[in-house]
């Protein structure tokens, strides 16, 4: 166990030697856990997140029909998205 000291707006220092041990630097992101007998302070996972534009949805949309009647909801859907379905690169479905 080692202590670590709580100094301005409540920055806590952590030791050198678990800093080290669990990869945290400066700008690493933590995760602070209320736990019944106190904090609990680990390094967060972060995941990034993609932002989808129409078209990526219009390719999702025909990429994964799976059916000749799936197919042709979805160039409808792409349709309905503003998007022209041929411009889009994807697998053709009869």
């Amino acid at each position: 166990m080692e202590s670590a000291k709580v100094g301005k707006r409540g920055a806590i220092i952590v030791p050198a030697r678990l800093r080290k041990r669990f990869g945290i630097e400066e700008g690493t992101i933590i995760t602070a856990e209320e736990r019944e007998d106190g904090i609990l302070i680990r390094p967060a996972i972060v995941v990034p997140v993609e932002r989808y534009t129409p078209e990526r949805k219009a390719e999702f949309l025909l990429s994964t029909a799976t059916s000749a009647a799936d197919y042709r909801r979805a160039r409808k859907e792409v349709r309905k998205l503003g998007i022209d379905p041929d411009s889009i690169p994807h697998p053709r479905r009869a």
